[in-house]
């Protein structure tokens, strides 16, 4: 699975002020802001955070885990 946020979301939602402190160049190696970030070629399930709510993302992803039968649908 690859949650896909974008960088000023993550940015937005950092709520120990890691992404402000790597963009100030204080954590050095930081992924997204310093080092580099492959996403995933072909992952299992997309999931793109600024599209849609908390609540329709996990509903997404529990509907991916009964379709796979990892889960009961009860």
């Amino acid at each position: 699975m690859f949650v896909d946020t974008p960088l000023e979301v993550c940015i937005s939602r950092d709520p120990k002020g890691l992404y402000k402190r790597a963009l100030a160049g204080e954590i050095p190696n930081f992924t997204g802001v310093s080092s580099p970030y492959e996403a995933p070629k072909a992952p299992t399930l997309h999931i793109v955070t600024a599209e849609a709510s908390p609540e329709a993302l996990a509903d997404r992803v529990i509907e991916a885990l009964i379709e796979r039968g990892l889960i009961d649908p009860a």
